[in-house]
């Protein structure tokens, strides 16, 4: 009672070909949502990389202003 008698080692064998094996509609479902999970962990990364300053800050603009004031 304790082991897998072999109908659910079959069982099981089943229910892993229908799902990784094969080209059937249900394997490539599988793979296109690993690959959006690894697009979207590869999107998260890139947001914490930190990022050069492009534009310097408008502080020189403003004082500048107020000069001619």
């Amino acid at each position: 009672m304790g082991g897998l008698s072999p109908w659910h080692w079959v069982l099981i064998l089943v229910v892993v070909v229908v799902l990784f094996g094969g080209k059937g509609k249900l394997s490539g479902l599988m793979g296109d949502a690993a690959r959006g999970i690894k697009e979207f962990k590869n999107g998260l990364k890139e947001d914490d990389k930190p990022t050069a300053a492009t534009t310097p800050l408008p502080t020189e603009t403003v004082e500048r202003e107020r000069d001619k004031v």
